[in-house]
C-alpha cells in the first residue's frame, strides 16, 4: 500500500472539487474527504507502529527525494487531519458560501499541504509542504472570513507575515545542516555532528518557527484576530489541525536534532509555555466574544502540550501526543458550537446571549459535553493528555507540573462561567432552533471519540510508543 496514495487522493479532490462547479463542491469535498480518512485507516490497520515508507529522487544537485515516511507518530497525525476533514466539511455544508467550489478546493489543499507536511522524511519537501499550507488559509479567511474586508485582510496578512518570517529561519537551519550531512534527510539530520553552538543556533530557528505556529507566549499576538476573523471552517482547520504542525514538528524534527540545545534551553522554554497556559486561561476570563475567548482557551491548552513536549521525557512526549489528538477533536467541537450560535443569533458577544438551552435542549447537552472534555473532566480525552503531560513535568520538576496545573482550575471556571451565560438563565424572546439530524452527527461523531479514547486511549499509546521511544533515545543521546 502505497503511502503517497494519500496525497493524491487529497490533491485530487481539491481540483475536482473546483471543477465540479458550485452546486456540487461540498459533496465532491466530502465524497474525497471520506475516502482519505478510510485510506488512512487502513494504512494504520496494515502498518500500524511499524510505519511505511516511500521515496523517489526528485532534484539531483542538490540532493533533494521526495520522501514520506508513516510511522507511529506521523500515523496518528494524519488520522486526525483526515477524520477531522470530512466532520469540518460536513458541519459546513448547510451553510451558504459564495463561491463555494473555490472554498471547498482550498479547504482540500490545504488538508494536502498539511498532510505532506506530517508525512515528508526529507526536510526541503517537509518545508515546501510547511509553507504550501499558509496560501489556502489566507485566501479563506479573506474572502469569507467574518467582520470588515480590511480587517480580515490585516488579520491575514499579520498571520502570513508571521508565520513565513519564522519559517525562514527554519529554512536557513535546514540549508546549513544539510552543508553538513550532504542530505535533507531526516534520519541524517538525527545523525549530524554538530558543536553545541551549532545546535543552539539551529535549535532557536526551529523554535521560532514552531512558536510561532502552535502558537508559544509570546509569539502569539496573531492568533485572537485572526481566529475571530476567519469563517467558522477555516478557524476549525487553524485550531483543530494546523497548529498541531507546530506542535508535531517539535516532536518530529527539533528535540532529536538538537538534544544538547534541548537540555540547555528546556528551562527557558518551559517557563515561556508556563506563563503561556496562565496568560492565555487569564485573557479568556475577560473576552466577551466567544471566538475570542475559544482562542486563548487554545492558546493555554496548546501551550499545555508545548510544554510536555518541552518536558524531554518519555511521559511528557506521550502526553503531548495524546493531547494535540484530544484538542484537535475537541477545539473543533467548542468553534462549530460557536458557528451553531453565531447562525442562529447573528452575534457571539456573551452578554448579548443567554436563555438558549430552553429552546435548544439538544444543542446544550452537546455543547456542555464539548465543555467537560475542553476542560478535562475524567473519562474523556483530554484529561488522559493533561494528567500524562502534568507527570512528565513533575519528573522534571513539581513547580512546572503545578504552574500548568493552575490553568486546569481556570479553565473549568471560565469555561463554565461561559457556558452560565450563553445557555442558562432566562430565556430570550428570540427563538433558537434546536439541531438538525447533521449537526447531530457533527457533534455525536466529535464527542464520541473523546469520551471513547477518554476511556480506552491504549490504541494511541500503542501507536505512537515506537516513535516516540526512538526520540527519546536521540534527545537522551
Amino acid at each position: 500500500m502505497n503511502i503517497a496514495i494519500i496525497l493524491i487522493i487529497l490533491l485530487v479532490g481539491a481540483i475536482l472539487t473546483y471543477f465540479s462547479g458550485n452546486r456540487f463542491a461540498s459533496k465532491i469535498a466530502m465524497l474525497f474527504g471520506v475516502a482519505a480518512a478510510i485510506f488512512s485507516v487502513a494504512l494504520c490497520l496494515k502498518y500500524g507502529a511499524a510505519g511505511a515508507s516511500y521515496s523517489i529522487d526528485w532534484i539531483s544537485n542538490p540532493n533533494i527525494s521526495f520522501s514520506l515516511k508513516a510511522d507511529g507518530l506521523s500515523m496518528a497525525m494524519i488520522l486526525l487531519t483526515t477524520i477531522l476533514l470530512p466532520i469540518i466539511i460536513l458541519g459546513t455544508q448547510s451553510r451558504e458560501f459564495k463561491n463555494e467550489k473555490l472554498l471547498y478546493s482550498l479547504v482540500m489543499f490545504m488538508t494536502f499541504a498539511m498532510t505532506g507536511a506530517f508525512l515528508s522524511s526529507d526536510a526541503l519537501l517537509y518545508y515546501v509542504f510547511w509553507e504550501m499550507s499558509l496560501i489556502p488559509i489566507y485566501f479563506i479567511i479573506v474572502l469569507w472570513g467574518n467582520g470588515e474586508i480590511a480587517k480580515r485582510r490585516k488579520a491575514a496578512m499579520t498571520f502570513f507575515l508571521f508565520t513565513f518570517a519564522g519559517s525562514l529561519f527554519m529554512l536557513a537551519a535546514i540549508i546549513y545542516l544539510y552543508t553538513k550531512t550532504g542530505s535533507f534527510q531526516l534520519e541524517a539530520f538525527y545523525n549530524a555532528d554538530l558543536t553545541q553552538t551549532e545546535q543552539i543556533w539551529i535549535f532557536l530557528a526551529f523554535f521560532l518557527a514552531y512558536a510561532i505556529k502552535i502558537p508559544i507566549f509570546p509569539f502569539h499576538t496573531w492568533q485572537a484576530n485572526v481566529y475571530q476573523k476567519a469563517p467558522a471552517i477555516g478557524t476549525m482547520l487553524l485550531a483543530g489541525i494546523m497548529s498541531k504542525m507546530g506542535a508535531y514538528s517539535v516532536i518530529r524534527w527539533q528535540l532529536p536534532v538538537t538534544p544538547y540545545a534541548s537540555q540547555e534551553l528546556r528551562t527557558f522554554v518551559l517557563i515561556l509555555c508556563s506563563i503561556g497556559v496562565i496568560y492565555g486561561a487569564i485573557m479568556a476570563l475577560r473576552q466577551n466574544d466567544l471566538k475570542r475567548l475559544l482562542a486563548y482557551a487554545s492558546l493555554s491548552h496548546v501551550g499545555f502540550v508545548a510544554a510536555g513536549a518541552y518536558a524531554l521525557t518519555y511521559d511528557g512526549l506521550q502526553g503531548a501526543v495524546v493531547l494535540i489528538l484530544a484538542h484537535g477533536f475537541g477545539i473543533v467541537a467548542m468553534f462549530y458550537s460557536a458557528d451553531v450560535i453565531q447562525t442562529r443569533t447573528k452575534t457571539l458577544t456573551i452578554s448579548e446571549l443567554g436563555g438558549i438551552k430552553e429552546h435548544a435542549p439538544k444543542f446544550s447537552v452537546a455543547f456542555f459535553l464539548s465543555i467537560l472534555s475542553s476542560i478535562g473532566i475524567p473519562l474523556t480525552f483530554n484529561f488522559i493528555g493533561e494528567f500524562t503531560i502534568m507527570y512528565g513535568l513533575y519528573q522534571v520538576s513539581l513547580w512546572y507540573a503545578l504552574a500548568v496545573g493552575t490553568s486546569l482550575f481556570l479553565g473549568a471556571f471560565f469555561m463554565l462561567r461561559m457556558y452560565q451565560h450563553v445557555m442558562l438563565g432566562e430565556p430570550s424572546k428570540k427563538s433558537f432552533r434546536d439541531l438538525s439530524k447533521t449537526e447531530v452527527t457533527v457533534f455525536a461523531l466529535i464527542v464520541g471519540v473523546l469520551i471513547f479514547f477518554g476511556v480506552y486511549v491504549k490504541p494511541v499509546t500503542d501507536l505512537v510508543s515506537t516513535s516516540l521511544t526512538e526520540i527519546v533515545m536521540y534527545i537522551n543521546r
